[in-house]
Parts: structure tokens; sequence; C-alpha cells
């Protein structure tokens, strides 16, 4: 069955770094869009990132630009978000997902993992 596995969260202060791993498998990974999305605590979840099947193209939030980077290892059926000058307000659970299209908006995904949590504080 399809599986998506986080990892890679924690506690970090703020203005460092960290690196999120998603873990595919269960369906043609190298066919797929893959995604990025968070939800803090009362919110919605949020699209955060995107990668394309080839891991050509990418797409980015206004609030993370230049600040996150996704890309993809099609050999590994990886996923990654590098995350750097981490803010308290980039505190959330960060989920991996799929799709088989490009699209902004995570109701359009069809997979999703468990989640892997991310807090900044000093």
């Amino acid at each position: 069955q399809v599986q998506l596995v986080e990892s890679g969260g924690g506690l970090v202060q703020p203005g460092k770094s960290l690196r999120l791993s998603c873990a595919a498998s269960g369906f043609t990974f190298s066919s797929y869009w893959m995604y990025w999305v968070r939800q803090a605590p009362g919110k919605e979840r949020e699209f955060v990132a995107a990668v394309s099947s080839s891991g050509s193209s990418t797409d980015y939030a206004d609030s993370v630009k230049g600040r996150f980077s996704i890309y993809r290892d099609n050999a590994k059926n990886m996923v990654y978000l590098q995350v750097k000058s981490l803010k308290p307000e980039d505190t959330a659970i960060y989920y991996c997902a799929s799709g088989p299209r490009r699209s902004l908006y995570p109701w359009d995904y069809d997979y999703w993992g468990q989640g892997t949590q991310v807090t900044v504080s000093s």
C-alpha cells in the first residue's frame, strides 16, 4: 500500500536549519508531484512547497521563499525539504503529500504521511 513517512523534525532555535525527509513507497514515485504542507496549531493546512515528478520544477509559498528548498531523489523514492533561517512562525506539523498533477491546494493531494513536528523556539 501507499506509504509516506516523514522524518527530521524537532525542536530548533530561531535562525537554525533542518532537513526534513519523506520516504515514499507503494506507488510510482517518479510519476507524481510531491508536496510539503504544514499545519500550525489552530490553523488550516497550508501549502509550503512542491516539486514536479522529474524534479525540474518547484513552487513555494511566499512565506518560505528564499528560506526553504524542496528537492527529490527518484532513485531512492525520497523527497526533502531543506529549511533555513527558521522562525517561530514556522512551528507546525509538516506533512509530505503526493498528487498526479501540479496544485497549490492541499485538498487536491492523494496521499499523505503522518507528519513530523517542527518547533522553533529559543
